[in-house]
């Protein structure tokens, strides 16, 4: 096919991609995608196609495992986009075309696309929706995109018209490794002798790699931490690899950690590989995916490991070196208990194809420079595989949003919830603006740590999604998503409490199928999906100015309750409280990635929320302290001090002669707790529930700390001391003691403070 091999000879000078678009009925673009292949020559195992069959003579991907391709280069990929056009398949797909290749769209007619209805969209289409309730507007945008930028040819394989060539006539520029890269070159202030050795160097790609790895080598001592960062294929993990492998054959033992081994699979590739450039003896639990490999150093023994997320915060094995891969997409807490390290480093991506937010760039950053480490950092701008300012590269950016941003820092720095403009942002009016998509996308991009392509679309498409802003002079500063749920019809109830799983329906799938009430997935409501607030303005009560303007809006509407669900943490908590919304669940496990358990909370707007809020709250109230006792014993003090207090309601506090008697003694130690702590439970989780307790007369917060562990969470009392700091166990226990009998002078039989609401 002329069209594809004029592309392929322009781009093999320059090292740059490629994009060609062929449009029309399948079954022809299948056929000019197997003249292609013939064409350019191209060996089958350097050519993938990812689709729903496989039609080609060349490996082929599903849609479901594209992802696999990642960490692969070839030379030709063809992405069918008939059945499905995914934005995270499309943008990890891109990634893994080299310099001087293509890659190849198959899509229907480019007119007639956007009104098409494809897999993706039925995965938008969440009940009570229907797939024809969902937008092409991603879709109109993708095909525009494609008719404007650069180094993208389109033809109409139907009528074998060319619309555009896709040539860019770009001028002669050197490439090749010898002129990107240099390792000797590149490791400045470098002696022989000290640091790593000079193969670490001679694998580098580029000048930034080699950078980035000399800036690794200060995990050699203890004490720093190193930081990591670029776009998504510049080798930042395979800079961590080398680094590993370099402190593994001196004797250390270096825990790996990433959102999944699959991120850290090219770290450990790039480590083997060189252990075995080294001679270095060693060896590997797994050959086709290592997750150890043991070393055998001069002065001793060293090993690289990987270790999931939420296991490695504990920093199990006590282990040397810490290196965390992909570290944007973790959450700022999960990063912050990985700070007990001896030394640590960070390689996280700013614009990946998978996507990332950057709580670590903007959050976690400050709690690093607060650390007692020496801070060293990196930054990749060289792509490994292709050259900058790569014509595709920046197509697929501006396509999925990769490059989307906040405002800067100074046009919104005056913002104030009396300055600020609510607007509920219609997707057209999004799709018509360009600014403001950017700035919606970029802000929740920037506050998330996990946001992808996928969300671009969804923002734009899906029929239950609404986005909410406060605007100053135009520009975004804070952003919700809410997500309509409920409204189901009754058989669905039904199917839903007998076990079937519901798309985007998360608390009346919740609250119907493991809170057992069948009627919860009647009421209307909708949850807010997504809130982020420009760092620039974050603590002047925008997100509450938001919050206050969503309730207001949805009020006026059909909604019966407006919810959220998100990780629990302490100093999150109180935030929804103070803004009307109260707890109705608390997850039971924690979240493989985030470490943290999901707290569900609920604001009625009608009266059929009330009802839906109050029975929950009520049934909350009863099982929550039988449930700290067993699947909840471990989770921290401070989140189940926020949860409680974030509760609509008080349990019942009605205790029996001979319990009054037991409470009473306790303090003067003629009753003991361990012979009848229900009472004590009891009184600890009124307490605890109980909001209209004045400040003064509150309890320190380590003794209501005492009161989760030991009453609520029956830890061991040499246990609860160490944890808290009391000298003894018998210490503890009188501070129990103490803490009873301040809570009597609150609840005693004399107050009449007994009944529950």
């Amino acid at each position: 096919m002329e069209v594809a091999e004029r592309l392929r000879r322009e781009a093999l000078p320059t090292n740059e991609r490629r994009l060609l678009v062929l449009a029309g009925t399948r079954s022809q673009s299948l056929s000019r995608s197997s003249d292609i292949l013939d064409a350019l020559g191209v060996e089958p195992t350097d050519a993938a196609y990812v689709g729903p069959d496989d039609p080609l003579d060349c490996r082929s991907v599903s849609y479901r495992h594209a992802d696999r391709l990642m960490g692969t280069t070839q030379e030709l990929v063809i992405l069918d986009c008939h059945e499905r056009c995914e934005p995270n398949v499309l943008g990890q797909v891109t990634g893994t075309v080299d310099g001087g290749g293509l890659l190849v769209l198959l899509t229907p007619p480019l007119d007639a696309w956007p009104e098409q209805r494809d897999a993706f969209d039925e995965t938008l289409a969440v009940p009570p929706f229907a797939v024809d309730d969902v937008s092409g507007r991603f879709r109109q945008r993708l095909v525009e995109t494609v008719r404007v930028h650069r180094g993208i040819a389109i033809v109409d394989v139907d009528s074998g018209t060319v619309e555009r060539d896709g040539l860019t006539n770009p001028a002669p520029r050197l490439v090749g490794r010898e002129h990107s890269s240099g390792p000797a070159r590149h490791r400045s202030n470098a002696t022989e002798g000290s640091g790593f050795p000079a193969a670490a160097y001679e694998a580098c790609l580029t000048g930034d790699q080699a950078e980035a790895v000399e800036g690794l080598e200060q995990l050699r001592d203890p004490g720093q931490a190193v930081v990591v960062e670029a776009h998504r294929g510049r080798g930042k993990s395979s800079a961590a690899g080398i680094a590993a492998a370099c402190l593994a054959a001196e004797g250390h033992d270096v825990l790996v950690t990433a959102p999944g081994y699959r991120n850290a699979a090219e770290l450990f590739e790039r480590a083997v590989e060189l252990l075995e450039t080294m001679a270095v003896t060693h060896s590997v639990d797994d050959e086709n995916e290592p997750k150890r490999v043991d070393v055998e150093a001069e002065r001793d023994s060293g090993c690289v490991r990987f270790s999931r997320p939420t296991a490695a915060a504990e920093l199990p094995g006590d282990p040397d070196r810490v290196i965390v891969d992909e570290a944007a997409a973790l959450p700022v807490r999960l990063l912050e208990s990985l700070l007990a390290a001896t030394s640590i480093a960070f390689t996280t991506t700013i614009h990946g194809y998978e996507g990332a937010g950057r709580g670590f760039s903007v959050r976690f950053r400050d709690h690093l420079a607060e650390s007692e480490y020496t801070v060293t950092e990196r930054w990749l701008s060289d792509p490994i595989r292709y050259a900058p300012a790569d014509p595709v590269e920046v197509w697929s950016f501006r396509a999925l949003g990769l490059d989307a941003g906040p405002p800067p820092d100074q046009v919104v720095a005056d913002a104030t919830p009396e300055t600020v403009q609510y607007r509920k942002l219609d997707p057209e009016a999004l799709l018509d603006d360009e600014h403001l998509l950017r700035e919606v996308f970029g802000l929740l991009v920037l506050a998330h740590y996990r946001t992808e392509p996928n969300d671009f679309a969804r923002l734009l498409d899906a029929p239950n999604v609404s986005v909410h802003a406060l605007l100053a002079d135009d520009h975004v500063v804070s952003v919700a998503l809410l997500a309509r749920e409920g409204g189901l019809p009754a058989d669905l109830r039904s199917r839903i409490y007998d076990g079937e799983r519901v798309r985007g329906n998360l608390i009346p799938d919740l609250l119907t199928s493991q809170l057992r009430d069948e009627a919860a997935g009647e009421p209307v409501g909708a949850r807010v999906m997504r809130i982020a607030t420009h760092s620039a303005v974050r603590g002047r009560g925008l997100g509450s100015r938001l919050l206050a303007e969503l309730r207001e809006q949805a009020a006026s509407t059909d909604l019966d309750w407006i919810g959220v669900g998100y990780g629990a943490r302490p100093e999150l908590v109180p935030f929804w409280r103070k803004n009307g919304y109260g707890a109705v669940h608390l997850g039971i496990s924690r979240n493989e990635r985030s470490g943290e358990h999901s707290v569900v909370m609920l604001h009625p707007l009608s009266p059929t929320g009330e009802q839906l809020h109050n029975r929950h709250t009520r049934w909350f109230l009863r099982r929550f302290p039988d449930t700290l006792a067993n699947a909840l014993s471990e989770i921290e003090p401070d989140n189940v001090r926020a949860v409680c207090r974030s509760i609509d309601g008080t349990p019942a506090f009605e205790p029996t002669d001979w319990e009054w008697r037991i409470l009473e003694g306790i303090p003067s130690g003629t009753a003991i707790f361990d012979t009848a702590p229900g009472p004590v439970t009891l009184l600890a989780f009124r307490y605890l529930t109980d909001g209209s307790v004045d400040a003064e007369e509150r309890l320190a917060p380590r003794q209501e700390r005492l009161l989760v562990r030991k009453t609520l969470q029956a830890h061991p009392w040499d246990e609860v001391a160490a944890e808290l700091d009391y000298v003894s166990a018998s210490a503890c226990m009188r501070a129990l003691g103490e803490c009873i009998d301040r809570l009597l002078s609150l609840y005693g039989r004399e107050t009449g403070s007994v009944g529950g609401h």
